[in-house]
C-alpha cells in the first residue's frame, strides 16, 4: 500500500510464494475488482449492444480484471490473463476453478509473460494498478503495446494525484495512437484539472466480508476505494451514446439545491446548480446523481458557469458510474 501511494514508483510488490499470493488476494483483490468493474461499467454505458469477443488482462495477478469483466459482460469469452508473478497466477487459476465461477473466468488461461513483449490483438484489454510499478520508459511502452492490441482499452490506477497523472499521460498516449476516449472524459481535448487540490478520480464502495476486515484489521464492513481511470475505443460504432457531462466531484446538497461539479464535452468544467425551478423531474435526478454519474447540462444553459474546483472531494458512493 506504501508503494501504491509514493510519488515515485518502487519495485513491485514481490510475490514469492503461495502464502504471499493469498495474503496479497484478501487484502487487495476486493478493492481491484470494484475499482474495474466501475470503469468497466462506465464503457458498458457509452457502448450498448456491444460485448467483447476476447479479453486481455495484462498484470492481471490473481484475476479481479477477469471477474470484473465477466460481471459487467455475461457469457463465454477467450480470457488471456497474463503475469510475471506464477504465485499469482496460480491462485488466479484455483479461484477461477472454484463452483459458481463464470463461463469467461472458468475458461481463463493464466500466462506468465513480462512487461514489453508484443501483445497477442484482443477486443478488450484491461490494465489495472500496474502503471504505478513500472518506471517511466517501461509504462510508457506497456501503453503503447495495449493500445495496438486493444480495441477498447481500459486502465485503472489508484486515485492518488500521481496516480491520476500517470493515467493523464497514458491517456494522451492512448488519443496519440488514434483511440477515442469514452470515460470518464466526454472529450478527446487536453483535461482541464491541473494536480495541486484537485485531480481526477473516483470511488468505490467496498463491501467488507469477515476475511477482509480480519486481514486489515478493520471494523467497519466496508471502505471506499478511490481510482482514477480512462476508457478508450479504437472507432466507436454509431450506436454509442453521445458524451455527456461527468460529474467529477461528489455532488453537494443544500436546502433546495443540489451542487454539481462536472466535466463537460467542450473540454472545459462547470458548475452547475439545480434547483426546484428547473422542474421537479431535473431535481430530483440532481439529488440522486452520484460522484462519477453522467449527467447532462439543462437545456436553457443557464446554470451552468466555469467552475474553480474540480474532483478533489472524497466520500461514499452510493452507486453510479463512479462506484460499483
Amino acid at each position: 500500500m506504501a508503494g501504491y501511494r509514493a510519488k515515485t514508483p518502487g519495485p513491485a510488490p514481490e510475490l514469492r510464494d503461495r502464502a504471499d499470493a493469498v495474503a496479497y488476494a484478501a487484502y487487495r483483490m476486493p478493492a481491484t475488482f470494484e475499482a474495474v468493474a466501475a470503469a468497466l461499467a462506465a464503457l458498458a454505458a457509452r457502448l450498448p449492444g456491444w460485448v467483447p469477443a476476447e479479453h486481455l488482462d495484462l498484470g492481471g495477478g490473481t484475476g479481479a480484471a477477469t471477474w470484473a469483466a465477466a460481471g459487467v459482460w455475461p457469457g463465454e469469452r477467450p480470457t488471456l490473463v497474463l503475469d510475471r508473478a506464477g504465485p499469482a497466477l496460480d491462485l488466479g487459476r484455483e479461484l477461477a476453478g472454484a463452483a459458481g465461477a463464470p463461463a469467461a473466468v472458468r475458461g481463463a488461461r493464466w500466462t506468465r509473460h513480462a512487461i514489453g513483449v508484443p501483445l497477442a490483438p484482443a477486443e478488450l484489454v484491461t490494465v489495472s494498478y500496474v502503471l504505478n510499478e513500472l518506471p517511466e520508459k517501461e509504462r510508457d511502452a506497456a501503453v503503447d503495446a495495449v493500445a495496438a492490441a486493444g480495441r477498447a482499452v481500459v486502465l485503472v490506477e489508484p486515485g492518488t494525484p500521481d496516480g491520476y497523472l500517470r493515467i493523464r499521460t497514458a491517456r494522451d498516449r492512448l488519443l496519440a495512437a488514434g483511440l477515442t476516449v469514452l470515460a470518464p472524459c466526454p472529450h478527446g481535448a487536453g483535461c482541464p484539472l491541473t494536480v495541486g487540490d484537485d485531480w481526477c478520480h473516483f470511488g468505490a464502495r467496498v463491501t467488507r466480508s469477515a476475511l477482509h476486515r480480519r486481514v486489515k484489521g478493520a471494523e467497519l464492513p466496508y471502505e471506499d476505494e478511490k481510482f482514477a481511470y480512462v476508457a478508450a475505443f479504437r472507432d466507436p460504432p454509431p450506436t454509442a451514446t453521445p458524451a455527456e457531462p461527468r460529474v467529477i466531484r461528489r455532488p453537494r446538497q443544500r436546502k433546495g439545491q443540489v451542487l454539481l461539479d462536472l466535466c463537460a464535452p467542450d473540454g472545459a468544467t462547470r458548475a452547475l446548480t439545480i434547483t426546484k425551478r428547473h422542474g421537479t423531474d431535473a431535481y430530483r435526478r440532481a439529488r440522486d446523481t452520484a460522484w462519477g454519474d453522467a449527467y447532462p447540462l439543462p437545456g436553457d444553459g443557464g446554470a451552468a458557469v466555469p467552475s474553480p474546483g474540480g474532483a478533489g472531494a472524497a466520500g461514499p458512493l452510493p452507486g453510479g458510474a463512479g462506484a460499483a
